[in-house]
């Protein structure tokens, strides 16, 4: 599936995408605050691809003009997520190349993803989480309507090897209903 907005297109990585990939997730400033290493060469780029970017509702962040893959957003559900076990629930994770920040490029590509889960996947609520410190990954979560939830003390984070203090979010479909409405008045 391919989803758009203004100035975005959600699309399936490709292993063509290992170099753009490469690129923006060995930045140091990108992958470790969402808990990852920097990736270290465009094979473990391709790997990473094959692997963990190849879920049903996984999609590069490509701006509309280039094409070019800038991040990532996913929808992860079932035994992919520990934020909740129903079925009609799923968790929203992302991140974006940092020449890409400060843009509203992850508000926008999120926006369109949350609408995907829950006109097209009938979703009843999305989960949504960020380690302590990434204020980045929290106002986007503001902007988009998340409601915070709770706090997880102990988050085991494997691949960086570390325990973290974790935030969770979560937008009903109620509420982003709400926030869709036209305001009367």
């Amino acid at each position: 599936m391919i989803l758009t907005t203004a100035r975005l297109i959600l699309r399936p990585w490709a292993e063509a995408d290992a170099q753009s990939l490469f690129e923006y997730a060995r930045d140091p400033e990108v992958g470790p605050i969402a808990g990852w290493p920097p990736h270290k060469s465009v094979e473990e780029s391709l790997n990473i691809i094959r692997s963990v970017l190849s879920g049903p509702e996984c999609y590069a962040i490509c701006e509309r003009d280039s094409g070019r893959a800038i991040g990532a957003a996913e929808l992860r559900s079932g035994e992919h997520t520990d934020l909740t076990e129903r079925g009609d629930e799923c968790e929203l994770g992302y991140w974006l190349g940092k020449p890409f920040w400060g843009r509203g490029y992850m508000p926008e590509a999120a926006a369109e993803l949350i609408r995907h889960g829950f006109e097209d996947l009938g979703m009843a609520a999305i989960w949504c989480g960020y380690y302590e410190g990434n204020d980045k990954s929290r106002r986007v979560q503001e902007k988009l309507g998340f409601v915070y939830h709770h706090r997880c003390d102990e988050v085991p984070v494997p691949q960086m090897n570390e325990i973290r203090i974790g935030h969770v979010s979560r937008l009903t479909r109620e509420q982003w209903l709400q926030r869709k409405a036209p305001s009367k008045g």
